[in-house]
């Protein structure tokens, strides 16, 4: 086997040079952008059979074998007979059946490269894709690249524009409303519950999302509605020194009680002393999704043996992948919905959208300020994609045809 490097300044020019040197049966084994262009590592007369030569042939075991060693090779002749003396002693490679022999470093090499061959593959693949589809289909590739400049995910993407029908077909700015109305469709909200009929509510949510502020708005506002004598605050945050100060500190502001429980008994004691209250708000501890302790304020809630209802609080700054694994950790406490805070922090909103419609949880609440209790609005899903076309153009970041390509690359091969 051969292998050889290729500096192009371009991916195309650099397969010519390959099928130049070795022909149309060479394998690209990877690629990558270097200064001045591409680099592609390139193999004739592969097979991948080299990839298991460092590690020893085990023989199967014997069909009639009902031993529970199935790595282990053959017993020799001397070892059938049945005495123990004549038995032969077990090989030294057998003492170890389950030992897997650490492949050579030119192994690992060449197993890395072939990794990389599916993503080159997969990349040239969408990038012929999408070629396609912006010469046939010129007004969906366009919407495509419109809500990717959104930062929604391309799977989500991909749906819109499928469920847009062909009334819009001649039309641009028809289609992009009309996907716009797609997307509001499918963004779940609430109506005005907590502020309109009250109850027992939880507001959960790792730390630094604004958990505490948010009680004190949504405290405030109920009071301003209902009166004060109808609103009560509980902490369940043993964890940090200032959250009690801060909360006690919104308490004395709005003329309203404040109660402390650490485990389910104390919680079900408090909420037995203030069940004369419309609205209990209950600040929880704020942690990493993470934190092994996590399990205890899901304990403490549910402990307690009390409706409560639960509302997860996002930050609008947290990546797609952090929203992704923060909904999934507080799964299990099935919260009736989440709030959206620090919008005017966030660059984007597409992404935390597109895992709030994966995942179906409803938004209740948003709020974009420090402001109690000005900062705090019922969600409306028109209004939120008005906010993320907004920040859009704001961005003014219009992706090029290959970075559409490579984005919607991964979800072409995975359909």
């Amino acid at each position: 086997m051969k292998i050889k490097r290729y500096f192009s300044k371009n991916m195309r020019e650099a397969i010519r040079k390959v099928r130049e040197e070795q022909g149309p049966d060479a394998v690209i084994l990877s690629n990558r952008k270097v200064d001045g262009g591409v680099e592609i590592v390139a193999a004739i007369d592969f097979d991948e059979v080299v990839l298991d030569a460092g590690a020893p042939v085990i023989p199967a075991p014997p069909r009639h074998a009902t031993t529970g060693v199935r790595a282990a090779a053959a017993p020799a002749p001397a070892a059938m007979k049945p005495t123990a003396a004549n038995a032969a002693p077990a090989p030294a490679a057998a003492a170890a059946p389950g030992a897997i022999p650490f492949p050579e470093p030119a192994i690992l090499d060449m197993r890395r490269e072939l990794k990389n061959l599916r993503g080159l593959m997969e990349q040239q693949i969408s990038g012929l894709m999408w070629g396609d589809m912006a010469r046939r289909k010129p007004l969906e590739a366009n919407l495509l690249r419109l809500l990717l400049q959104l930062e929604l995910s391309p799977g989500l993407c991909q749906q819109i524009v499928g469920e847009l029908s062909d009334a819009s077909a001649n039309d641009a700015q028809k289609a992009w409303r009309n996907a716009l109305g797609v997307l509001a469709h499918k963004l779940p909200v609430t109506d005005d519950e907590i502020l309109a009929r009250g109850g027992v509510v939880a507001l959960v949510g790792p730390t630094g999302v604004g958990k505490t502020t948010t009680v004190a708005k949504l405290a405030a506002r109920f009071a301003v509605r209902h009166g004060a004598r109808k609103v009560a605050l509980v902490t369940t945050d043993n964890y940090r020194i200032g959250a009690h100060e801060q909360l006690r500190a919104y308490a004395r502001l709005l003329d309203v009680p404040l109660r402390t429980a650490a485990d389910p008994n104390e919680l079900r004691e408090v909420l037995k002393e203030l069940a004369d209250r419309a609205l209990v708000l209950i600040d929880t501890a704020g942690m990493s999704q993470r934190d092994v302790r996590l399990s205890e304020q899901f304990a403490l809630i549910r402990g307690c043996h009390a409706d409560i209802k639960s509302y997860l609080v996002l930050s609008a700054t947290t990546r797609e992948a952090g929203v992704d694994d923060i909904i999934r950790r507080y799964r299990n406490i099935q919260p009736r919905g989440c709030i959206l805070t620090k919008m005017d922090e966030a660059g984007s909103l597409g992404g935390t959208l597109s895992q709030i419609i994966k995942h179906k949880l409803p938004v209740a609440y948003v709020s974009d300020g420090q402001k109690v209790p000005e900062d705090l609005y019922t969600a409306s899903a028109p209004r939120l994609i008005s906010r993320s076309v907004a920040m859009m153009r704001r961005a003014e970041q219009v992706p090029d045809d290959p970075s559409l390509a490579m984005i919607l690359g991964g979800t072409a091969a995975n359909a």
